[in-house]
């Protein structure tokens, strides 16, 4: 006779009787989102947006042209001013520097054909012609040969001396140019604590690119190192091997394939320079007269000299109400 089941097996029974399978829930298909169009309001907040960003993005410089003129003046930011008339003296008018002339004009002139030229250094005596041959030198070679040459005229570049660390940037426009450049640098010297030299280093001879193939540079300077001397005895005195020190300062100058000097005239020299002027402009003035009143008034000034000799003649032509055109 069987057993009845306990109340816990037929509760355990019942509950398994009852529970059923959860059922299966399926999830609705997603849609894909879809963006809501964009309102014609927005299109226009955009390109005020876009306007905007573009006013204040810096602009690109211009290509210079430099077909304009013959003579620029660098100014950092890309930018070429041109000069229409280069304030210059005639070769003939440069008295008592005939060797440094011919040299000066020979290497402008390889320079113009193609051949190779060395970077000039002009340094000596104040007021004795140096950047007044540079320009002069220019205007001869293009007179002469470059401007009917297929490269075309030599273009002259002046850069001041603040403007040094930006030589690469210039170096860049003339790299991509056709044109032949002298790039010009007036009074260049480097006092203590200056490090923008290193910059002319590389351009001049140095770094990865090196000068252009159409670039040369002609510097003028009172003196030949291009350092002051208290600058080259603070390198040697403070120096850890004061001899690798000074060589470093002294190098740039190194730079330069061609050192022109130019010294104090004699009192011949001095007369000569005046003759010269008197002759061009055709002053009329007895030569006794004129030849006291010249050495009169280089006594005054305390030193002979080109530019010594100029403002002689401004002086003199004034008095004698002389116009002075070239």
């Amino acid at each position: 006779m069987a057993r009845p089941k306990s109340k816990s097996a037929a509760s355990k029974a019942s509950a398994k009787s009852v529970r059923k399978a959860p059922p299966k829930t399926t999830r609705p298909a997603t849609r894909p989102a879809t963006r809501p169009a964009p309102l014609k309001g927005d299109a226009e907040v955009l390109a005020r947006i876009a306007d905007a960003l573009e006013r204040l993005a810096p602009r690109r410089p211009a290509a210079p042209d430099l077909t304009v003129a013959d003579a620029y003046i660098w100014h950092p930011g890309g930018q070429l001013a041109p000069v229409p008339h280069v304030n210059r003296v005639g070769m003939s008018l440069l008295q008592g520097i005939d060797r440094v002339r011919d040299t000066l004009v020979e290497n402008t002139e390889r320079f113009a054909k193609g051949l190779p030229a060395n970077n000039a250094l002009l340094w000596g005596a104040r007021g004795m012609g140096k950047s007044s041959l540079v320009k002069a030198s220019h205007a001869a070679v293009n007179a002469t040969y470059a401007r009917a040459s297929k490269r075309g005229p030599l273009k002259l570049v002046e850069i001041h001396r603040e403007d040094i660390e930006s030589l690469p940037e210039l170096m860049a426009i003339a790299r991509a140019s056709s044109f032949r450049f002298i790039v010009f640098c007036d009074d260049l010297s480097f006092d203590n604590d200056d490090t923008s030299y290193k910059s002319l280093k590389a351009v001049l001879d140095g770094g990865v690119e090196g000068r252009p193939e159409n670039v040369i540079f002609y510097a003028t300077s009172n003196r030949r190192h291009l350092m002051s001397r208290d600058m080259i005895e603070n390198e040697r005195s403070t120096g850890i091997n004061p001899g690798e020190a000074v060589e470093e300062k002294v190098s740039l100058s190194d730079r330069f394939g061609l050192w022109l000097g130019f010294h104090r005239c004699s009192q011949d020299e001095f007369l000569a320079m005046v003759d010269g002027y008197v002759s061009h402009y055709g002053i009329k003035v007895p030569a006794d007269e004129l030849r006291r009143e010249a050495l009169e008034w280089a006594t005054t000034r305390g030193s002979r000299s080109g530019r010594v000799a100029w403002q002689f003649i401004q002086e003199l032509a004034g008095r004698l109400g002389v116009v002075l055109k070239d």
